[in-house]
């Protein structure tokens, strides 16, 4: 666990790696977001994306997967408490190998609720080519080290 009073602005983490398969694609399209270009190739040909893509709410998804079994671990879990960011700058694909990147951007402690505090976070989900497929800042709550 990494409490409050050990992160600092700059410093950084990263995640393993998941691999996105049309299956997949199709079977979180069914539950969440029944949209043609998430469900159905030849539609999706069609499409504005011109193929298969995942639901941002998706990629958002296994982001939060592959952040959790990362090295970075907040005292308490990462827990949000705001969303400054969400960003989808391409589509995530068949076949597509994502991992994550987070990176600290401010540490305050919080002034209503001793022994706590908050991060901001940027973390950036990158395909195999290394370009990003999701960007998200996001203001996590997490416990200070007990006294």
């Amino acid at each position: 666990m990494i409490y409050l009073q050990d992160f600092a602005p700059g410093q950084k983490y990263a995640s393993g790696t998941l691999r996105v398969d049309a299956a997949a694609i199709k079977a979180f399209a069914a539950q969440f977001d029944p949209q043609p270009f998430h469900l159905d190739e030849e539609a999706a040909r069609n499409s504005f994306f011109g193929g298969l893509a995942a639901s941002g709410w998706h990629t958002a998804a296994l982001s939060m997967r592959l952040l959790v079994e990362s090295s970075f671990r907040p005292a308490g879990g990462i827990i949000g408490s705001r969303a400054e960011e969400l960003k989808w700058p391409r589509p995530v694909r068949p076949g597509d190998e994502l991992r994550v990147e987070a990176e600290v951007l401010e540490v305050r402690a919080s002034t209503s609720r001793p022994g706590q505090g908050f991060i901001k976070c940027r973390t950036t989900t990158l395909n195999q080519s290394g370009e990003p497929v999701q960007s998200l800042v996001m203001n996590l709550l997490v416990q200070a080290r007990p006294a």
